[in-house]
């Protein structure tokens, strides 16, 4: 089993899901209005604000809450975020990519480094694991949509690059640059999907043991709930017999 729906599943079952929907809710709410001020505030034109509502859909996001992050991006007082990335090691050298927007990049970096020291990591400099990974778009679909092969086929024809499936679901990867596309052309094969956002996939995901993953999970979890965070990617693989441990 891949570690790309394990941590999230292992998140969910730890009785969290409170406390991670108010994060979620704000974290896609920033990007909306991130994607909107950058861009068009019509989804339809603007692709990366298309795939951000997109998200925040599939995640429940009540659409006043969308609406609003639209609204706040055209407004003379919305804030000014950067985009930045951290790279750095985990416990035994799993690599963890750390995306986050922030109005104040002292502040973040002060705190992403500390959350590694903390937890037995090491942040290191831009570059420094990145190349442990490629950029991609993934699409998400739940396993009811259909069996392995006719997702496979639905996807080659929207142009994907690649199909993962098992059954908790299919994950669909496609270009960086053809994701917003894919996503649209699958959208009349397979329906809406769950999810659909460009991601850090790991080349080579390592193994770990359950001391490893208690460690890692630790640190991944304090750098989740930071408010500047949006995403953490790590070249982490959990077996299921360890994640029956942890959960």
């Amino acid at each position: 089993m891949a570690g790309h729906s394990k941590w999230a599943n292992i998140q969910h079952r730890k009785g969290k899901q409170d406390k991670l929907r108010s994060k979620l809710f704000s974290k896609l709410a920033k990007e909306i209005t991130v994607a909107a001020k950058m861009g068009d505030p019509d989804p339809e034109k603007n692709p990366r604000l298309r795939l951000a509502v997109k998200e925040a859909k599939s995640s429940s996001v009540p659409k006043d809450v969308i609406d609003r992050a639209i609204k706040k991006s055209q407004g003379g007082d919305a804030e000014n975020y950067d985009e930045i990335r951290y790279e750095g090691y985990g416990p035994n050298g799993i690599a963890i990519i750390v995306e986050a927007m922030t109005d104040n990049r002292n502040r973040t970096a002060s705190n992403v480094r500390s959350y590694f020291t903390k937890y037995g990591g090491d942040m290191g400099q831009t570059g420094s694991v990145s190349f442990m990974f490629d950029r991609k778009g993934e699409i998400m679909y739940p396993a009811s949509v259909g069996d392995a092969d006719t997702v496979m086929m639905a996807a080659l024809e929207a142009g994907a690059e690649d199909v993962e499936s098992d059954e908790e679901g299919h994950w669909i990867y496609t270009t960086d640059t053809d994701l917003a596309e894919v996503s649209t052309a699958l959208e009349g094969a397979l329906g809406e999907s769950e999810s659909a956002k460009l991601i850090w996939k790991p080349q080579a995901p390592t193994e770990i043991d359950l001391e490893t993953a208690q460690k890692l999970m630790k640190l991944l979890d304090a750098l989740e709930e930071d408010d500047d965070v949006q995403n953490v990617t790590g070249n982490f693989d959990i077996p299921e017999d360890v994640a029956a441990q942890l959960e």
